[in-house]
């Protein structure tokens, strides 16, 4: 820029002060661009979060409990941080967890913990994920969210595996931040084939959920599949690779419906990188925008089964051998682009998204439900296991449209994190965005690469686009959704916002 500018003084005469003034403007900004890069520093974790059995298993509308476990659960932890000398510039403490969802009162529990024993950290820096597999413990009391009732004995208790939680993640983070040594990351991007968009779309334009595509009806696969690998890759000083984290736009799902504990795909990718970079290695999992996607097939089922059969693995394998090959392809790229300085920003903002409204309709449809669920519990209550999660996922909507009544604008709170690592951007939410909106955040950003990391937060709600809420079906209807498209748009435009500040100049 400054040579830039003698070019041009060259060329072209101005006035000497005003010469000076320019070059002095270019050189502090020079100055303030340097200023934002640091030496980084990185500090890794692993914890085992495995629960006592047997537990409740979180994720579907009835009560499952596990008597075994297939796999651990572990909650990975990356903390970071940029120096500039003696000062710190930045930080940012990533956790990822085998678990459905982080409900806020878990977030705020691990902060609180973590600031007893770190009072000088800024707790808000630190941001939990969850893998979204269905086969993990129940982590909020059983009525608050789902409405079936947990056994009082014989199983852990809601409040117990929480606490064991938190203590573990707490110590876990405290180990990394104190852990945390200069060191170097670079970043890739390859692929795999391992999400599906689960919206059947029919010649009628409604849609569904997993809906058949070998009717004479179905038309089409309602949105786009995004099948990118984003990772990071970090190094310490002796060379040694000491983490990955991998975005795959595909919830840990494939043994959703399973009655054991059991950490999806990403168990067999952690096995399959430590046997190559080291058993200590950080297999860090964060899942992208993919409200619309999951690892099940929709249709070529028998063709993809063959293939399997033939290679002599089971699903969740085959999903790891494509993840792993998208690693290793990056990492072979990529693994002499080091960079021990890098520009680290971390911002984190409390988004107030306008809620999507209930009509009346839909509240005498909720209300219809509702009751007739009460009906069968009450003929029959031994169904009650199965029906009351519905009876109170019915009846929420009939509660969200009698508060309307004197809150006709209500918003929801959501946390957001945006962060700049080196030439990539970073962006997280506690809700199940559908992959369009994930491509708009990609695609208008100025970073090199965008990170977009759902189930940051609850996961107690999908953030559908237009067309899937006029195509109807679970995760696009008023009972799966809390935010609307229009709030979509907002969360993208802010998101955009927020990381485009962070790149004065795209890549």
């Amino acid at each position: 820029m400054i040579t830039e500018i003698i070019k041009y003084r060259l060329r072209k005469p101005i006035p000497l002060l005003k010469s000076i003034v320019l070059l002095l403007i270019f050189t502090a900004l020079c100055i303030s661009a340097s200023s934002q890069s640091g030496k980084l520093y990185i500090g890794t974790a692993t914890a085992d979060i495995s629960p006592k059995l047997p537990v409740a298993l979180d994720g579907q509308f009835n009560l499952r409990i596990a008597h075994t476990a297939e796999t651990p659960l572990t909650a990975n932890v990356v903390a970071l941080e940029t120096r500039h000398g003696d000062r710190s510039l930045d930080l940012a403490i990533m956790v990822s967890c085998d678990l459905v969802g982080i409900p806020n009162v878990v977030l705020s529990m691990v902060r609180d913990e973590v600031h007893k024993r770190l009072p000088t950290l800024d707790v808000t820096k630190i941001f939990l994920n969850a893998i979204h597999t269905h086969t993990a413990p129940v982590l909020v009391n059983d009525y608050d969210f789902w409405g079936y009732k947990i056994p009082g004995e014989g199983v852990t208790q809601v409040d117990a595996y929480r606490g064991f939680f938190v203590k573990c993640v707490a110590e876990a983070i405290v180990k990394a931040w104190n852990r945390r040594q200069p060191g170097s990351v670079t970043w890739g991007l390859s692929n795999a084939l391992v999400a599906y968009n689960r919206r059947a779309v029919y010649a009628d334009g409604t849609a569904k959920l997993y809906g058949r595509t070998n009717s004479p009806e179905f038309r089409n696969i309602e949105g786009y599949e995004d099948h990118d690998v984003n990772i990071l890759f970090f190094w310490n000083q002796a060379q040694k690779l000491i983490a990955v984290n991998i975005e795959v736009a595909c919830p840990a799902q494939e043994v959703e419906n399973d009655t054991v504990v059991n950490a999806d795909y990403w168990h067999p990718i952690r096995v399959a990188l430590r046997q190559r970079f080291g058993a200590d290695l950080c297999v860090f999992g964060w899942i992208g925008a993919a409200g619309d996607q999951s690892p099940h097939l929709m249709y070529r089922k028998a063709a993809d089964e063959r293939m399997r059969k033939l290679r002599n693995l089971s699903r969740l394998d085959e999903i790891s051998r494509r993840i792993v090959r998208a690693v290793d392809e990056a990492y072979e790229a990529v693994m002499d682009d080091r960079h021990t300085d890098a520009v680290l920003i971390h911002k984190v903002e409390t988004l107030r998204l306008p809620k999507q409204l209930v009509t009346e309709a839909e509240c005498a449809e909720a209300k219809a439900e509702r009751d007739k669920a009460t009906a069968q519990i009450a003929a029959d209550p031994k169904t009650a296991d199965q029906v009351l999660a519905k009876m109170k996922w019915y009846g929420d909507v009939v509660t969200r449209f009698e508060k309307q009544k004197t809150d006709p604008q209500p918003k929801y709170e959501m946390e957001i994190h945006v962060l700049r690592i080196g030439d990539v951007a970073l962006c997280t939410y506690g809700i199940e965005l559908f992959t369009d909106y994930g491509i708009q955040i990609q695609a208008r950003s100025k970073a090199l690469q965008t990170f977009v990391i759902e189930i940051a937060g609850p996961a107690d709600y999908y953030l559908p686009t237009e067309k899937a809420v006029k195509g109807g079906s679970y995760s696009a209807i008023m009972e799966s959704n809390i935010v609307g498209p229009e709030g979509g748009q907002m969360l993208v435009d802010r998101t955009v916002e927020l990381i485009n500040d962070m790149f004065p100049v795209a890549k």
